[in-house]
């Protein structure tokens, strides 16, 4: 498994000096402090994953990759783990950025800025959890777009369901969650990846190719 990870990030690994330069470029564009910068490096990196999976389509990994001992399962780690690992290097630099940029404007905030990567981070993880299986069932190409149209779906139900709904959430709910968010975050993480991981190692053994 871990010549699969290493093949996935030795992809990405052509297009990397493309993504400094525009986190770099980006970041001048944002040099007074605009927030968007945080969700830069970890989207891109997300968005850069994406292409591992046009890469095997293209060159028809997958058919060869299933003949491997545990193949398929194997595929299905890797893929979810190299994801991680990218990820979390993204989550590095943007953290640096972070404390580079806030510097540069004599505005440093630690705690704003480990709460603007916490969520950063857990929606990066959503995605993937919904991106991963879509992009193994239906393939690079119509995974995106349907990515695409999931997000746009999710966002406008959301969106009709705060505007028609008045959701009143315990105090006691929100107190909870201010003491002990840096538990219940991780677990939910966790949890999404795991079922995202399940349905998506489900899909692939039963793929043909």
């Amino acid at each position: 498994m871990l010549g699969l990870i290493k093949k996935d990030l030795l992809i990405i690994k052509g297009n990397i000096k493309v993504a400094i330069l525009f986190v770099i470029v980006f970041a001048f564009m944002a040099s007074d402090g605009n927030d968007v910068l945080y969700f830069v490096p970890v989207f891109l990196s997300t968005m850069l994953f994406m292409s591992t999976f046009s890469y095997d389509d293209y060159n028809k990994w997958d058919a060869y990759a299933c003949t491997f001992p545990s193949g398929r399962a194997n595929i299905v780690k890797a893929k979810y783990s190299a994801s991680l690992i990218l990820t979390f290097v993204a989550i590095i630099i943007t953290y640096i950025l972070g404390i580079v940029m806030g510097s540069f404007n004599n505005n440093l905030d630690f705690s704003k800025i480990n709460s603007i990567i916490c969520g950063v981070l857990f929606a990066m993880i959503l995605l993937q959890s919904i991106m991963f299986p879509l992009l193994f069932k239906f393939g690079a190409e119509k995974g995106r777009i349907g990515l695409f149209i999931g997000i746009v779906l999710i966002s406008s139900l959301l969106g009709l369901l705060l505007n028609s709904l008045t959701i009143k959430i315990p105090g006691n709910v929100i107190k909870t969650f201010n003491d002990y968010w840096f538990i219940i975050l991780p677990l939910i993480m966790i949890i999404m990846l795991f079922i995202s991981y399940k349905i998506s190692k489900k899909i692939y053994l039963n793929k043909e190719f």
